[in-house]
């Protein structure tokens, strides 16, 4: 290992110790951080305009159904309805999309899942809204399902969408395919018949919700100039323009949005929800519109993730050396397309994951379906891959009697590995390490619910409070994972962020400002971007101007991306604004051995060149500038092959459970991590990342799912019926970071947020399975599936 590399590690000390500047590798505190646990943050929710109208959606209980009429009648008598509107009175673009345009603003001739968006109402009550959306009167025909592949794709089946029936010779096997990517190398064939181990077996994930606190909201304000400037919490602010100017007719200049407080996204704020009806009604009206989704209508406003099918087959040496793996992943996304062909991508490209394999046959595909609409979420492809192949892993480990652990680390990659792709691995991969790292912790102790008298502690056990046991049918599992995410927009897309630095004095002293698009979702940016200034620019006053679109586009805030990225472009654009600085002191190529270091110009010896102030003076320093990832390509359609993505991350899971077999009630008892994150720029959030990461990946493991049934029809749009993680649920988290610098990526660093999510759903049913003997091939696991009953 060369010396530029050596791993650190992330003690505790390192998240409490900081020399209280908040520069770069300092755990520096949030700045919203104390108004948010005190209730006290302004969420979109909150937006208010003194003469504004309420919005309300009127939705379809119809999974598909044609539309034979609408009557608005009814609600525009109701007093305090200031409009109503339907897909004929639209302005101009009728459709949108993140990749494809397939999605109606308001649905026109037919329906296509349950919850669709049929009418909007604006009124000066949101209860008179809401009155006035229930007297339009709808009817309809319903029409054949689209559910799963098998109707989806047998003779006659309805086309969903047949204005596409001509995309599918080149990218799907029939028009309600939404894309498929194939990968193959090596010779899969050949590879099985000299493989002395083989399993095959068939998984399922279930449809996750992103399940954010804060649910969709914005207001929408006319402009005096005919524009519309929309104030909104969203992951993209420039994505969202570029699909709403087409709808409201309007040019990309006269559409403005402004960030407001975000509660939470992960990826199901990529789409639009309730922008273009909220902007639509405020230019009818002349007035300004807020739309506030309640809890059930969120259930239907945003995308979900995909739920999948999963069959692969592993072939092994006795000595335990994989040969090949075989894999076909269909996943379900339903009524539009959304990103369903990156997240294809992904899942293709990740398929079996951060292992070496010299033969690889993999197939993945997402269906359109009557099923809801399903894109990003944290994980995007790698979630629903990464349970089936570690399963796999598992299964063929016991098969040759190895322990988990070491299977996987005799077939992990590291640096100079080649991806199925044929891509590279060209920065550090330390699977094997993280694994050794994870299994090395020490274990929590055992039977910790029993007390000194020999009884039980209740609140300890499975099933916790509900006094369920007392311990007589509870045993124990360890289970193991490690996943393999990519950083970045990927498959040759364009990806960029922009930022502008302006360096002035206010009050006799220097003073940053900091103008990003980034969209802060809670992945803690706002904190990153003024460390980043702070060590660039050696200044302590930063201020972080409210992200909009009147500075060019920061990408979306997923992937993982957004420090690499946007915290990229602020210092890259920091550079050139410390050159001007040194081209003012008399160095007009940009003196190396110069430094702004506490609001000074000071040689490398220390030497004070100027004051930072007196260089400024009256005359700031502004600049904008861009910043691009290296180049990536397509995979090829038929082959898969190409170098399709940026970055990779890493991250290792152990998880300790405790079964009640005859209840078949599961607690987490422990969730060790282990990832290497390049450079941790903030080492307190980059652990919140990881523990926050697990946690989704626990909720997918054991509770998490929208069930839908009866017609496509969603059963739990709530959160009474739709259950996630609460403190209670989540257990002990010890995270041990690594710091293996990617000399690619700005400072070294790796996108971290995502790669957690994915190792830590297999880690949990590999511990119940351990405590249990059972196969269990879907998530999440159901008492019923523990029990048989």
């Amino acid at each position: 290992m060369r010396p530029d590399r050596t791993p650190t590690r992330i003690t505790q000390a390192h998240l409490t110790e900081s020399r209280g500047k908040g520069h770069i590798g300092e755990s520096t505190l949030r700045p919203d951080g104390t108004l948010k646990v005190t209730g006290e943050f302004a969420y979109s929710s909150d937006l208010w305009h003194e003469d504004m109208l309420w919005g309300f959606t009127l939705r379809s209980p119809h999974a598909h159904a044609e539309i034979r009429s609408i009557d608005i009648g009814g609600a525009l008598t109701l007093p305090g309805v200031h409009a109503v509107m339907t897909h004929d009175d639209l302005p101009a673009a009728t459709h949108y999309g993140l990749e494809i345009h397939d999605q109606p603003v308001l649905a026109k001739d037919r329906v296509r899942y349950h919850g669709e968006a049929v009418a909007i109402v604006a009124a000066d009550h949101p209860e008179t809204a809401r009155r006035a959306a229930a007297r339009i009167e709808v009817e309809y025909a319903e029409l054949p399902l689209v559910v799963d592949e098998a109707t989806a794709t047998a003779p006659g089946a309805p086309l969903l969408h047949p204005d596409r029936a001509d995309h599918h010779a080149a990218h799907a096997p029939h028009p309600n395919v939404v894309h498929r990517q194939p990968v193959r190398r090596g010779d899969v064939a050949a590879a099985r018949a000299r493989a002395d181990v083989v399993v095959r077996r068939d998984y399922e994930v279930g449809m996750q919700d992103q399940a954010f606190l804060g649910p969709e909201s914005g207001l929408a304000v006319p402009a005096e100039d005919g524009g519309i400037d929309l104030y909104i919490a969203t992951q993209w602010l420039h994505v969202d323009r570029d699909q709403l100017a087409p709808v409201l007719g309007l040019p990309p200049d006269k559409v403005r949005l402004t960030l407001s407080g975000v509660g939470g996204a992960f990826g199901a704020r990529e789409d639009l929800s309730m922008q273009a009806h909220a902007s639509l009604l405020a230019l009818r009206t002349g007035k300004p519109v807020k739309i506030v989704y309640n809890r059930y209508e969120s259930f239907f406003g945003h995308v979900h993730r995909h739920p999948a099918k999963l069959t692969y087959e592993h072939g092994a040496t006795r000595d335990g050396r994989l040969l090949y793996v075989q894999a076909r992943i269909v996943l379900d996304g339903g009524a539009y397309a959304s990103s369903s062909p990156a997240v294809v991508g992904n899942a293709a490209s990740l398929a079996i994951g951060p292992y070496v394999v010299d033969h690889v046959d993999v197939e993945a595909l997402a269906l359109y379906s009557n099923n809801p609409p399903c894109g990003a979420m944290r994980g995007f492809g790698a979630v629903q891959a990464c349970f089936a192949y570690e399963a796999q892993m598992d299964a063929v480990a016991q098969e040759l009697g190895l322990h988990p652990v070491e299977f996987r680390q005799r077939n992990a990659m590291a640096q100079g590995a080649a991806m199925p792709t044929g891509q590279i691995v060209d920065s550090p991969a330390p699977v094997a390490e993280i694994l050794r790292r994870v299994r090395s912790l020490p274990l929590p102790p055992e039977r910790a619910w029993e007390t000194a008298d020999g009884e039980a502690d209740v609140r300890a056990l499975p099933g916790g409070l509900s006094n369920t046991t007392h311990g007589e049918s509870v045993v124990r599992g360890i289970g193991y994972a490690v996943g393999i995410k990519n950083v970045g927009f990927s498959e040759g897309f364009d990806d960029y962020s922009t930022a502008r630095v302006r360096l002035e004095v206010i009050g006799g002293e220097p003073v940053a400002l900091v103008h990003t698009a980034m969209a802060e979702v809670g992945q803690g940016g706002v904190t990153v971007h003024a460390q980043i200034a702070r060590t660039e620019l050696g200044v302590s006053q930063v201020t972080i101007h409210p992200a909009d679109t009147r500075v060019g586009s920061a990408g979306s805030t997923s992937a993982s991306r957004q420090t690499y990225m946007t915290g990229g472009a602020i210092k890259h654009t920091c550079e050139a604004v410390r050159q001007e600085v040194f081209r003012r002191c008399g160095a007009p190529g940009g003196d190396t051995e110069l430094r702004l270091r506490d609001g000074k110009v000071v040689t490398g010896t220390g030497e004070v060149v100027a004051d930072l102030t007196d260089v400024l003076g009256d005359d700031p320093i502004d600049i904008e500038k861009e910043f691009r990832h290296r180049p990536t390509e397509p995979f090829d359609l038929t082959t898969g092959q190409g170098s399709g993505h940026v970055q990779y991350s890493f991250c290792a899971h152990r998880a300790v459970v405790e079964v009640d077999t005859e209840l078949g009630l599961v607690k987490v008892i422990e969730l060790a991590a282990a990832q290497d994150v390049g450079k941790a720029l903030n080492p307190l959030s980059v652990v919140g990342q990881i523990q926050g990461g697990s946690t989704q990946g626990l909720g997918l493991a054991v509770m998490e799912e929208i069930v839908v049934s009866d017609g496509a029809r969603v059963r739990n749009p709530s959160f009474t019926d739709y259950l996630i993680p609460t403190i209670l649920d989540t257990p002990t988290m010890p995270v041990d970071i690594l710091e293996l610098a990617d000399h690619h990526a700005p400072y070294g660093l790796r996108g971290a947020g995502e790669a957690p999510t994915l190792s830590s759903t297999p880690a949990v049913v590999a511990a119940i399975r351990a405590a249990t003997g059972l196969r269990l091939g879907r998530v999440p696991v159901r008492p019923e599936h523990l029990t048989g009953r």
